[in-house]
Order: structure tokens, then C-alpha cells, then sequence
């Protein structure tokens, strides 16, 4: 391949895209990118500090300093040299994460680290504005959802922990934040394509966007 191709995949909290967008990169031996634990990294070190997620000036140096590396051919996440793969996938880091995300400056500044990854080579990037502001020029967009019930469930199977009501609540509650902050707001770009999960198994998700990658790309060939 002569040029570098980018698949985005976006959508709400819980409608599985790290799931599909991990399985899809391994399928097509592209980097996979998760733009939220990179959020979630900066929430963590700001704990780990013990500073306000929503303090604006720390928490945009943090994002700038934050060295954030995704290993290639895993699901592993490092922080300033460290793997904190586990660390940020607790509620309470990521009820940080929210927080920290809507500050436009820490958004500014992943976005910049996140198009220097998107340069390095064929990726496949989730999160909730790659196809919209990251990368509005990506060869491949889909909106991933689900219904808000299922989202709830999800999170719970794969946290562990939490009350399906509670949990249920904190997601609408990141929706609302996620929908209506200033600063590239969860929004469905024109041309992305929508995919409701929700009565689909993991396995239908993925070949439903790889059908569309085979579509989108040369004549599809490469991508069996």
C-alpha cells in the first residue's frame, strides 16, 4: 500500500469500540490506537497527584508532559514508561476522564499526540471525535452505538464493578458531558457510517466494519 489509511471508529461510552476496534487493527495487522485511555492516563496521573481533574491549567500540562505509548500488537498502555493497561480501567479513573476530556486544552493537546501516531502508519483510532476533529479526512468512519441499557451491562461484565442502575446513570450522565462540551463534542461526522450493536454479537460488529473497509479500500483484496 502506498499511503497510509486510517480507520476511525467512534461513539458513546460503552457501545464496545475498544472491543471491535483492537479486533479489527489485529484482522487487518494495522496499529490500534485507543484515544480514551489516553484521557483515562492523564486522569490517572492527576490522581495519582492528587489534583482536581477539573483544574484546567494542571490538568493541560499534564496532557502535554504525558508520554503515552500504545504497543504494537497489544492492547497495552504505557505512562511515562510505565504500563498502566489495568490502572486506568477503573470507574473512578474513568469518571476522571470525563472530566479531564472536556478541557479544551488537554483535548488540543492529545489531538496533536494523537495525529503524530495517525502519521506512523495504518491505524485503526477510537474514541469520540477521531472521525469528526482527529482525523476528518480518515479513510474509513463508523459511529458505533448501542442502547444505553446494553452500554450499562457491557461496563459492568467488563469492569466488574458497580450497580447496573448506577452505572446506567454515570453513562448518561458522560453522554451529556461527552454531547455537550465546546471543545470536539461526541457528534456523528457526515460521512461516518451508523452501526447500532446492540443485537449483534462481537463477531457481527467486526465483519460489518471490515465489509466496509473492503468496500472503501482498492478492491477490497487486502483485506480478507
Amino acid at each position: 500500500m502506498d499511503r497510509r489509511i486510517i480507520i476511525a471508529i467512534d461513539g458513546p461510552a460503552g457501545a464496545g469500540k475498544s472491543t471491535i476496534a483492537r479486533r479489527v487493527a489485529e484482522r487487518l495487522g494495522f496499529t490500534y490506537i485507543d484515544s480514551g485511555a489516553m484521557y483515562r492516563a492523564v486522569a490517572l496521573w492527576a490522581i495519582r497527584e492528587k489534583l482536581d481533574p477539573a483544574g484546567t491549567r494542571h490538568m493541560e500540562e499534564l496532557a502535554k508532559a504525558a508520554a503515552i505509548e500504545f504497543e504494537p500488537g497489544s492492547s497495552s498502555v504505557r505512562l511515562n514508561g510505565e504500563d498502566v493497561t489495568a490502572a486506568i480501567r477503573t470507574l473512578g479513573v474513568s469518571n476522571a476522564a470525563s472530566i479531564v476530556s472536556a478541557i479544551p486544552g488537554v483535548r488540543r493537546a492529545l489531538v496533536e499526540t494523537q495525529r503524530k501516531m495517525g502519521e506512523e502508519g495504518n491505524v485503526v483510532m477510537e474514541g469520540r471525535d477521531i472521525g469528526s476533529v482527529v482525523f476528518p479526512n480518515a479513510a474509513v468512519k463508523v459511529f458505533l452505538d448501542a442502547h444505553p441499557d446494553e452500554r450499562a451491562r457491557r461496563r459492568v461484565e467488563q469492569t466488574g464493578e458497580g450497580d447496573r442502575d448506577a452505572i446506567a446513570a454515570q453513562i448518561g450522565e458522560r453522554d451529556q458531558r461527552d454531547r455537550t462540551r465546546p471543545e470536539s463534542p461526541l457528534v456523528q461526522a457526515p460521512d461516518a457510517v451508523y452501526l447500532d450493536s446492540t443485537a449483534l454479537s462481537q463477531d457481527e460488529v467486526e465483519e460489518a466494519i471490515l465489509k466496509l473497509v473492503r468496500a472503501r479500500m482498492s478492491n477490497g483484496k487486502e483485506y480478507q
